[in-house]
């Protein structure tokens, strides 16, 4: 067994775990803002409803 490749090995193992965690913490954050996004969306459709509250409730198709 080589040791200089298992010394080197094993240093790199501290920065693989932190940026692996960096990466995650940027995940984390992307689908966070993105959550957001989404309840605004929401929040935006229902006071659609209350103020014209016909509109969607009812759909006609034709084939």
């Amino acid at each position: 067994m080589d040791l200089a490749r298992l010394s080197l090995s094993m240093s790199s193992i501290p920065t693989n775990s932190a940026l692996g965690v960096a990466m995650l913490s940027k995940s984390l954050d992307a689908v966070s803002s993105t959550g957001g996004q989404i309840v605004e969306m929401i929040d935006a459709a229902a006071m659609e409803r209350s103020v014209n509250p016909a509109v969607g409730s009812n759909f006609d198709m034709y084939v």
